[in-house]
């Protein structure tokens, strides 16, 4: 079991990575920033970076951040090498936090390695990696490539309705990409179906073994 569980948690660790990374790259070298390519009507890539959060919040400077993002994966690293082989765990919670830690390490990537590797020239033009003049920020100081946007619907709100009246709302606005994916899905699943088990390892032993 513990092998099995091992197993598991390291592939999705090491597939959402390389999905989200080889989606990025793409993009980057494909689409100059800003670029708005519809699929569907509710589906467009949509490329921007940022220098936030999941979504493209913001919240502190920017190495902070990064260095931040760095403790968190190394401290859900650690967390999953601690459970993974309580009996007490489902399989599925060990799931959950594997997605999480993916989600958080493909956007560290962004983050340290971007600014080294790429160059940021001006619309339409599209970046180069690799480039012969160096890349566009220091290391640690990248920004996050997003390009997922789905704009499902809108509507304009009632004139009535105070402050907004009048104005356009439109679901989903923020634009993502597929660590911002595994993220959310992983804390979602972790919140309706584990919640009990969001403990540290000493609480996670003393709990019942599940059969």
């Amino acid at each position: 079991m513990l092998k099995s569980r091992t197993a598991i948690a390291s592939m999705i660790i090491i597939l959402v990575v390389l999905i989200d990374q080889a989606v990025k790259i793409w993009i980057k070298t494909h689409f100059y920033l800003g670029e708005d390519l519809q699929i569907f009507s509710w589906f467009h890539l949509y490329f921007i970076e940022n220098n936030g959060m999941a979504f493209g919040m913001e919240l502190g400077s920017k190495l902070a951040l990064t260095l931040f993002r760095i403790v968190a994966v190394g401290f859900l690293i650690w967390y999953i090498i601690r459970i993974r082989a309580l009996r007490s765990v489902p399989a599925g919670y060990i799931m959950c936090l594997a997605f999480v830690t993916a989600g958080a390490a493909g956007n560290i990537f962004d983050c340290v390695f971007y600014g080294l590797i790429f160059n940021n020239p001006m619309p339409p033009q599209v970046a180069t990696i690799f480039p012969e003049a160096g890349g566009y920020a220091p290391l640690f100081l990248g920004k996050v490539v997003d390009m997922l946007y789905f704009p499902l619907f809108s509507f304009v709100w009632p004139d009535w309705i105070p402050f907004v009246g009048g104005q356009e709302f439109l679901f989903f606005q923020p634009i993502f990409n597929i660590a911002d994916a595994a993220i959310s899905c992983g804390i979602i699943a972790l919140i309706l179906f584990y919640h009990r088990y969001i403990l540290g390892p000493k609480a996670l032993a003393e709990l019942p073994v599940r059969h």
